[in-house]
């Protein structure tokens, strides 16, 4: 049962909260803090089976008909499995949420909430913001909160100018990735932003705010900002070419990628900065 969960929390998607968690810290200045060990668990299989556990839940209409499903792509789950996961997702991640509340601040307690029921209601109704265009994207900017909540937990003031990038990004990535399930979310009446524009005009709102990100990530760290542009463009370029829903599933592994490789590029200029304090951002 536990192999199972993990399956379903999808280990290889792990780095985008693993990532900015870490992130987080490293902003505050220190390459560690034992303060942060808590959430930097949390964040790992808890959390990720709380994404994923139940969007496979309230998704299982359109993964049965998905070909990527099954894989790293996300699992295909039986509806006699939905109690245990409901179950899975309740018990690893309200601990760590009393936790928080009885060791932290207000306000990174109010990000974390933010953190946890946006993802929440992305899948499960009423809200569910995967089903509203423009909503869908928006709601995903909270993979960035992060960077907000991780040094307000520390008592230290988040770096903001990056938190929004990194909000704009997030933004981009969720209709990016969504344009390689058109087909299958539009046959079963899901409206997602790719739905409702479209591959081409998909990339427009996609190359728009991957812009905006750029330009916010300029007045943070110019080199992070330049390799952002270049992946973003490569991306856009990739499915511009050929915008059919085959190609888009063929570069959705060039998509996971993204941020671990612009990503290191901020972080080994953080690491260096507070190891050695010999570059400037």
């Amino acid at each position: 049962m536990l192999k199972r969960l993990i399956t379903i929390s999808r280990p290889v998607l792990w780095i985008n909260t693993i990532g900015t968690t870490i992130m987080g810290v490293w902003l505050t200045g220190t390459l560690w803090s034992w303060d942060a060990l808590v959430i930097i668990l949390w964040v790992t299989f808890p959390f990720n089976l709380l994404i994923y556990g139940i969007n496979d839940i309230f998704d299982q209409e359109t993964d049965n008909i998905n070909i990527r499903k099954g894989g790293f792509g996300g699992a295909k789950i039986f509806p006699r499995e939905v109690p245990w996961i409901a179950w899975g997702v309740a018990l690893t991640n309200l601990p760590f949420l009393a936790y928080f509340a009885l060791n932290f601040s207000l306000e990174a307690n109010l990000w974390m909430w933010a953190y946890s029921l946006t993802f929440l209601f992305y899948s499960a109704p009423p809200a569910r913001f995967k089903g509203r265009p423009f909503l869908d994207s928006i709601s995903n900017a909270d993979y960035a909160f992060p960077l907000a909540f991780v040094p307000l937990a520390l008592g230290k003031e988040p770096v903001w100018l990056a938190v929004f990038a990194l909000m704009a990004w997030s933004l981009a990535k969720h209709t990016y990735d969504a344009i390689q399930d058109i087909e299958e979310d539009a046959f079963v009446d899901i409206k997602t932003t790719a739905v409702f524009l479209g591959a081409k005009k998909s990339l427009v709102w996609v190359g728009f705010w991957w812009l905006v990100s750029t330009i916010l990530f300029a007045f943070v760290n110019v080199p992070l900002a330049l390799a952002n542009l270049a992946y973003a463009a490569w991306l856009i370029w990739l499915i511009q070419k050929n915008d059919s829903p085959e190609n888009a599933k063929r570069v959705y592994k060039y998509s996971v990628a993204y941020p671990y490789v612009v990503g290191s590029v901020a972080g080994v200029q953080i690491v260096a900065v507070t190891v050695f304090g010999i570059l400037h951002l």
